[in-house]
């Protein structure tokens, strides 16, 4: 009994990867058919050729996410480093906390302002901005119970053998963090990679991603280009998915 909820609980999960493809490979597929009517793989052969440049919004948002990830995860590193041991640390770490209690479409809008009043919306740059606001509190209590301790004594032992400043970061907490960090990079690369309300409001459609290309085919009912583009939006995050279990846990457990 438990091999066959097991089977099931496997099968629910990998129902969604399979949907995607299949559709993005339909020529036809309507309710109530369990297959579709017929294959063509005239949907991915096609891509580009409809006027929509999905390499280039690949690439701006493989570069908007790569570039969210590394600052939030800089700066969010330095941040808690310095917080976890700061006398009213629970305060910021509640301010931290602030940014997720809207939707982040109302935390688009409330930003919008001054994104216009600095000529930023709709730019690449605004986006990164918008973005970068959003992830780095969260990089920051990702971090925050990472600073314990004991890694505060090592860092402590490294200053009592002569060690600088600049020795105790590269060769004591960046190393020991490595894993950390990582961690951090691929959430909020995801994060990134997946955010769709403060790059839509912000970017005023201008900045366009493929996040926001599934959405717009989503809206036009166009199913089968809305799958494909979900398949792409989804391998990066399968990648990462793989490299996390491959290096992450290697470094953790060695």
């Amino acid at each position: 009994m438990r091999r066959i909820v097991l089977w099931v609980l496997l099968t629910l999960f990998c129902l969604p990867f399979a949907y995607l493809p299949a559709l993005s490979l339909a020529s036809g597929w309507r309710f109530p058919g369990l297959l579709p009517s017929g294959w063509t793989a005239g949907h991915w052969t096609d891509l580009g050729g409809g006027g929509d440049d999905w390499a280039e919004n690949a690439l701006r948002s493989l570069a908007l996410a790569t570039a969210t990830g590394l600052l939030a995860t800089g700066a969010g590193f330095l941040t808690a480093r310095h917080l976890s041991g700061h006398p009213k640390r629970q305060l910021w770490l509640a301010l931290a906390y602030l940014p997720f209690a809207f939707s982040p479409v109302i935390y688009a809008h409330c930003l919008k302002f001054f994104f216009n009043v600095s000529d930023l919306s709709g730019t690449f740059a605004g986006v990164l901005l918008a973005q970068f606001i959003l992830t780095y509190p969260f990089a920051i209590l990702l971090f925050f119970n990472h600073f314990d301790h004991s890694l505060r004594a090592m860092e402590d032992l490294t200053y009592t053998l002569g060690g600088s400043t600049r020795a105790a970061f590269w060769r004591v907490l960046v190393p020991v963090s490595r894993p950390a960090l990582l961690i951090c990079f691929f959430q909020t690369f995801l994060i990134s990679w997946f955010e769709y309300g403060l790059t839509s409001v912000i970017g005023l459609g201008q900045v366009r991603t493929l996040t926001i290309a599934v959405y717009q085919y989503i809206g036009e009912a166009n199913q089968y280009v809305a799958a494909l583009a979900s398949c792409l939006v989804c391998l990066p995050p399968l990648v990462l998915l793989w490299l996390n279990q491959r290096f992450v846990f290697r470094l953790q457990t060695t």
